[in-house]
């Protein structure tokens, strides 16, 4: 194979894998995947280029990286010179070590003299996991970096800065360039002569992480000419850090499903009826195809894409799922976050193999997924939680597969719907004083977890649910709504803020939205992490793009990268 536009991408499973590729073919780069330390390259200089992506627990990803003896040949190739891209953990690697795993020894390529480890993120002032969209900070760029973009960060543990390094631009012959998340500042991405590495996930930046990455297989180091911004739009694009320093973050989410006529199409519903109304019953709401409108709202600026799928294949196998082609196809031209929910649970496929929940998840991730939804199955996981007395078997979708590839890549999908008592004695969860009176003048409500759809109520409050996949492993909440779904109406404010009020992990806020405003109504009203938009956007009532313009005019805070 020619090395002339080849890149070499060490393989040891990541979650991030596919999409770096996907993002080398996409600049028209081939590649050649590194799973075993014959298959490392000799190094040439700038002639040779190696990404070591990482995703995930830093002791699982370390520890997989002695096992199968690829850090020998890595530490070979930086000696003689060969150009290597280190993405999240690939990053995290070059460390000592981490809090996440102490008795894991990384690399130790810088932070031993200043005593500079991979610490977890301070969860009082702030959600852990810090997901979304942040700005860089400093002097010396690189790389087409640009302080006027934003990138993606989706991590719980980071090169912390002590306070007197936090104005340094250069650590132990490193250049840096830092973030803040909150009032904590960390390394967002550091060069050291052949070598270059970021926290942020350029594969999921958007058009300014294709640059950064373009630049570096392209050898082009210097920064990006800010020249072209006018004055005010660098005043637009600079960070307030009024929401941690993360963009207000918007996500489009597709409810996929096959029709009568088998065909894999979006569809959305009236509190979850997704069938149009006749006296026959009506066929699934067909609102267009899964892949074109993914596209079609990356274009728009959506942060975010958020596939549901609410079809069970149950005569399928595993490997041949329709899903999985719908998001390798997506992944090929979407370069914002994937989450694929449905179906993500131990399951025996149709040859009699039972496959784990891990495993399940880690094909869709080969596929282009970023993150896993779980929805039924972290309801039966929470109740058991408590039946155990708050502890987790460690058999949960959520544990099994936080284990191996992260919080920051378990998404818990919850269905509540409001119900009415008159005193918060009358039930054993926990309740809220509500504005909005029940039907009979009740003052009180609790909110009851469903499951398979909104068919099946369990006895499972939304606040002892959430506290429990918190526990267990879960990274992320997408909180919907039952009362709202389809209505329009914007959403349920009283839900938000008590589902925030029990967890520090990022919540998103579903179901109700029904044009601009609302989604900046969630913003100023509730501390969610992220609004997720549907039907709105799928009818062509709005765009993306109109949310976040609605957001910016009211001083909020979105990206403008697309």
């Amino acid at each position: 194979m020619s090395t002339e536009n080849l890149v070499y991408v060490i393989d040891v499973g990541s979650g991030n894998l596919k999409s770096l590729i996907n993002t080398c073919k996409y600049l028209n780069y081939s590649v050649k995947l590194i799973t075993k330390p014959s298959e490392f390259p000799k190094a040439q200089g700038k002639n040779t280029k190696v990404i070591f992506p990482g995703v995930g627990n830093y002791g699982h990803f370390v520890k997989k990286l002695y096992e199968t003896q690829l850090d020998k040949p890595i530490r070979e190739y930086i000696a003689d010179g060969g150009y290597i891209m280190g993405v999240c953990v690939g990053l995290q690697t070059f460390f000592p070590k981490s809090e996440e795993s102490p008795e894991v020894k990384g690399l130790c390529y810088i932070g031993e003299k200043e005593k500079i480890y991979l610490k977890k993120f301070d969860e009082s002032s702030k959600p852990v996991p810090e997901i979304g969209w942040n700005t860089l900070i400093g002097n010396n760029f690189f790389y087409k970096l640009d302080p006027y973009k934003r990138y993606y960060f989706v991590h719980s543990y980071a090169a912390i800065l002590p306070k007197h390094l936090e104005n340094a631009d250069e650590i132990e012959g490193w250049k840096i360039i830092k973030t803040k998340y909150g009032d904590e500042t960390f390394i967002a991405a550091m060069w050291k002569d052949n070598v270059i590495a970021s926290q942020f996930h350029p594969e999921k930046s958007g058009k300014a992480g294709l640059e950064y990455i373009k630049a570096f297989l392209e050898n082009d180091s210097a920064p990006f000419d800010v020249s072209v911004y006018s004055e005010e739009e660098k005043a637009q694009r600079t960070n307030d850090y009024s929401n941690y320093g993360l963009a207000r973050r918007i996500i489009a989410c597709l409810d996929v499903r096959s029709n009568d006529q088998g065909d894999l199409v979006v569809t959305k519903g009236d509190q979850y009826d997704v069938r149009e109304k006749s006296e026959s019953g009506g066929d699934v709401r067909n609102l267009g195809k899964p892949v074109s409108m993914a596209q079609q709202y990356y274009e728009q600026g959506a942060d975010e894409v958020t596939f549901l799928n609410i079809t069970s294949f149950r005569n399928c196998p595993l490997k041949d799922l329709p899903m999985l082609e719908v998001l390798s196809k997506a992944a090929e031209t979407c370069f914002v976050p994937l989450t694929v929910g449905g179906g993500i649970k131990d399951v025996v496929d149709v040859d009699g193999t039972v496959v784990k929940a891990d495993e399940v998840a880690s094909l869709y991730f080969r596929s282009g997924a970023d993150k896993v939804s779980i929805g039924t199955d972290a309801v039966y996981a929470a109740e058991d939680y408590y039946k155990n007395g708050c502890k987790g078997t460690g058999e949960s979708p959520i544990e099994s597969i936080s284990k191996k590839f992260g919080a920051q890549a378990v998404v818990i999908s919850v269905d509540p719907k409001r119900v009415y008592v008159s005193s918060p004695n009358d039930v054993q969860h926990q309740t809220i004083k509500t504005d909005y009176k029940g039907s009979n003048g009740e003052d009180y409500c609790w909110y009851q977890c469903t499951i398979k759809g909104g068919r099946e109520s369990r006895d499972i409050g939304v606040f002892e649910f959430v506290k429990a996949c918190e526990a267990l492993g879960a990274g992320e909440i997408l909180l919907n709504c039952i009362d709202k779904d389809g209505s329009n109406s914007g959403y349920d404010f009283e839900l938000i803020n008590h589902c925030k009020s029990a967890v520090d992990i990022p919540v998103i806020a579903s179901s109700g939205a029904g044009n601009p405003s609302h989604f900046e109504d969630a913003f100023k009203n509730t501390s969610c992490d992220a609004c997720l938009g549907a039907g709105m956007f799928h009818r062509n009532e709005y765009t993306v793009k109109q949310v976040k313009e609605h957001l910016l005019s009211c001083d909020l805070r979105a990206r403008m990268d697309y």
